[in-house]
């Protein structure tokens, strides 16, 4: 969640169930959102342990996938409209419809023209397809986003959540605030995408036209793809410049730094450690400038920054971003501030951003501003494996088993033997009235090795698709627990039960010996008899 917050306060293992506001008290964003993840937590476990993994109410559940031919002379898959729900989550793939503007009145006779079916508007589709659904930002000209050629292959629903603030979506900035103010919240986005996965990346035991075969193959590959080796912990220590400027903190800070701040450490390169690399930001990496216009290596931005905090500087280090980036979880080479223009807005980057980034102004480019620089404050210490702080693309090397210099005395170190993947990260606070971070400790004071905190990446298999428009749906469905009103009480149908019961017992102790030795059917033929009986001297 890359958003301008002070600190995540949620701790499942906490068993908070509510965050109470007090008289008189400062107003925190770490207790508002707080609030907010303990009720999404409530919710989606609750969810879960109703529905299960995953599944969609029977009577509206979405995403059946189906094969069809597609309009760009590839292999396409419509996906069905619906709700469907994943760890908890709802998913809803509804397409919407455009809306009815009022007609002008030169428009009168046109109107009439389409009622008698004469240059009538197609019918807009109605649900999303392969190519066209809203997050995955699919692209018929990169091999890597086709659809398999070869059978089978199954269709799976990837679900994850991502921070959305005004810099892509223009509509949560209040206007009546002026321009000079920064926006107020954030938003939580689901994002969803409908994948394939080749059937040979599968291991499938047993026949794999069969359903269970192929799910239980699907859980494994999940498990591996969840699997986080990546682990960090983090310090702060006085570093080897503290004299320089006694005056700023405490003499025996070992946080240097003059303000609070939520460093970001993120994974930019995945893959082994001798590949991988990260970035980090001091303010958890919501700096972030709209971009107006391309032109080469030019961009011309919305807005340089609001303070000398919050701006561009020649050597920063930029990401070029839009909303498809964001979605696909891609890693861009980190691009350096080459030059300024002050009065045009414009920064001169040190090479062309990737062709396909940034082109498009509906999805709303930006560059985010992350803070490591190449002979920085983060090249002052050594390490045993050499020097810390060394670039690849921008992005620093990830150096195992050695503490690794940020800035103002915070340190990371990563363990041994890690895996990494693009995109996670780990939030950690810096306090100038401790002069300490905060990060979790042994009872010696020992930084403990952590995991990422996300991104928490979820799925769902929808969808073994065999070739020939043929599609065996993988999709779970369950029924409303709801039912009609009885016509009684529970009670009072356990005491009408109860009934019955005794006058039965009641019956059997009554009956003749012989009767009851003579069988059911016996017995049942002179009970028929004596009832006949009485109702004839009834008669009578």
């Amino acid at each position: 969640m890359h958003a301008d917050l002070s600190r995540i306060t949620f701790r499942p293992d906490a068993r908070y169930s509510a965050v109470l506001a007090q008289q008189g008290r400062v107003q925190l964003d770490a207790d508002t959102n707080e609030q907010t993840a303990i009720q999404l937590y409530q919710a989606r476990v609750t969810a879960t342990d109703l529905i299960g993994q995953h599944g969609g109410p029977a009577a509206d559940a979405g995403f059946r996938i189906d094969m069809t031919g597609g309009s760009r002379e590839l292999d396409d898959l419509s996906i069905s409209p619906g709700r469907y729900y994943v760890d908890g989550i709802l998913v809803e793939s509804y397409r919407p419809q455009p809306g009815v503007p009022v007609p002008e009145p030169a428009d009168a006779g046109a109107k009439d023209d389409e009622k008698d079916g004469e240059g009538a508007a197609a019918e807009p589709p109605a649900t999303w397809t392969y190519w066209d659904q809203p997050d995955a930002y699919r692209d018929a000209e990169r091999p890597e986003d086709r659809l398999p050629t070869q059978f089978p292959y199954l269709a799976y629903l990837k679900v994850w959540e991502r921070t959305v603030t005004a810099t892509e979506d223009p509509a949560l900035r209040e206007v009546a605030l002026g321009a000079a103010l920064p926006d107020t919240a954030a938003r939580l986005k689901v994002v969803w995408q409908v994948l394939p996965l080749p059937g040979g990346e599968l291991e499938i035991e047993g026949d794999d036209s069969k359903k269970d075969p192929v799910r239980k193959a699907f859980q494994k590959w999940v498990a591996e793809q969840r699997r986080a080796t990546a682990r960090i912990a983090v310090r702060s220590e006085r570093p080897d410049h503290a004299d320089d400027d006694p005056c700023l903190v405490k003499p025996d800070a070992r946080y240097r730094g003059p303000e609070n701040q939520l460093y970001r450490v993120e994974i930019h390169d995945g893959g082994a450690a001798k590949d991988a690399t990260f970035k980090w930001s001091r303010e958890n990496g919501s700096v972030t400038f709209p971009v107006d216009g391309l032109d080469g290596t030019w961009v011309e931005l919305a807005t340089l920054g609001h303070d000398d905090k919050l701006d561009l500087d020649v050597g920063d280090r930029v990401e070029f971003v839009d909303s498809a980036v964001a979605s696909r979880l891609e890693a861009h080479p980190l691009l350096r501030v080459e030059e300024l223009d002050l009065p045009g807005r414009r920064v001169r980057l040190s090479e062309e951003p990737a062709q396909h980034v940034g082109r498009r102004p509906e999805l709303h480019p930006y560059l985010r501003r992350w803070d490591q620089r190449e002979g920085g404050r983060a090249q002052e210490r050594q390490t045993k494996k050499g020097a810390a702080g060394q670039l690849k693309n921008g992005a620093v090397r990830v150096e195992e088993g050695a503490w690794l210099p940020l800035e103002d005395g915070v340190e990371v170190y990563f363990a041994a033997g890690g895996t990494y993947r693009s995109g996670d990260f780990w939030l950690v606070p810096a306090r100038t009235a401790t002069g300490n971070v905060e990060w979790p400790t042994d009872a010696a004071r020992r930084p403990l090795l952590q995991a990422p905190l996300g991104p928490q990446v979820h799925y769902a298999p929808l969808g073994w698709v065999m070739g020939e428009k043929t599609v065996s749906d993988l999709r779970l469905a369950f029924k409303p627990l709801a039912g009609e009103i009885a016509a009684a009480s529970d009670e009072e149908l356990a005491a009408e039960e109860e009934a019955r019961a005794a006058d039965a017992a009641a019956e059997a102790e009554n009956e003749p010996a012989d009767v009851a030795s003579a069988g059911p059917a016996h017995g049942a033929a002179l009970r028929s008899q004596t009832t006949a009986e009485a109702e004839s001297l009834t008669e009578e």
